[in-house]
């Protein structure tokens, strides 16, 4: 049976492969200046330039999940016309998201019992969980449960690993102390962190310096890349793309034949982790 590959705008895939692989992406809302917004990747309410403007001259971003009446209204026109979905979101560690689709779908198999609403957990945020439906997109050909089973069993090897440039956003969303952050920006500290099997964001080492850091995302994917998997890397940068531009080189100058795709971390990650985030996603052997 046909079927549609649903996902929400936190996975920051450009309209460009959202068109080509026929993703349907739904809005994630945030407010600024006690104003509502909503964002998808080129077709935000606010340009995401402005946005991370807004942040480094001192305004607040709060984020918001996606309620179960976006994804009815998402869904339902979709099992009218005979098609099934698959929805794969945000991780369920960072938002409610994935809960409120999960009770959508409940809601609408009772409507709509002879059709299927798959959700999945993804475990990933950012382009580490567009860097998951962009390779399971391209297994179309696949029916609605195996695609389903194998982005199950693949999903804990999209390696997503990040660092950022001012600890300040990471100590307003409560991430860590004031006193933690303040030392840190001291002594020059870059953290590394990466997102574990629990789909939560952690600290794996601290580095000092800009470039040190961006080197240490490199490192740690030379060390477990799976190079026969991966035809497809991501690098998400908030409002910094000559770092993201300085990644992508050392990538390409160790594995020519690599796709490197470089796009904007958007409104949802980057209010927590602020402007300078650079982010690099890739399918590894593990996390």
């Amino acid at each position: 049976m046909s079927y549609r590959i649903f996902t929400d705008a936190t996975s920051d895939l450009p309209t460009k492969i959202t068109e080509q692989l026929n993703i349907a992406v739904l809005p994630m809302g945030f407010t600024m200046d006690e104003k509502e917004y909503f964002y998808i990747p080129g077709r935000s309410d606010m340009p995401i330039e402005t946005f991370y403007e807004k942040m480094r001259a001192g305004v607040k971003a709060i984020t918001a999940q996606i309620n179960d009446y976006t994804f009815i209204e998402a869904f339902e026109p979709v099992l009218k016309a005979g098609e099934d979905v698959l929805y794969i979101g945000l991780s369920s560690k960072l938002s409610g998201t994935v809960q409120s689709a999960v009770n959508a779908a409940k809601e609408l198999s009772a409507k709509y019992p002879e059709r299927k609403v798959v959700v999945i957990d993804s475990y990933s945020g950012s382009l580490g969980e567009g860097l998951l439906v962009y390779y399971a997109a391209r297994k179309k050909d696949l029916s609605l449960d195996e695609l389903a089973m194998w982005v199950e069993e693949n999903k804990l090897r999209f390696a997503h690993w990040v660092t950022v440039d001012d600890l300040v956003y990471l100590k307003s969303g409560g991430r860590i102390s004031g006193s933690t952050a303040a030392i840190a920006t001291v002594l020059n500290i870059k953290p590394i962190m990466h997102m574990d099997n629990d789909g939560y964001l952690v600290a794996a080492e601290k580095v000092h310096g800009r470039k040190k850091a961006l080197r240490a995302l490199f490192d740690r994917m030379e060390k477990t890349v799976d190079t026969v998997a991966t035809d497809t890397m991501f690098i998400g940068h908030c409002d910094a793309v000559a770092d993201a531009e300085y990644v992508a080189t050392l990538i390409r100058e160790k594995y020519p034949n690599m796709i490197v795709h470089i796009d904007t971390i958007g409104t949802s990650i980057g209010a927590h982790t602020g402007p300078g985030t650079i982010a690099l996603f890739f399918v590894a052997n593990e996390r």
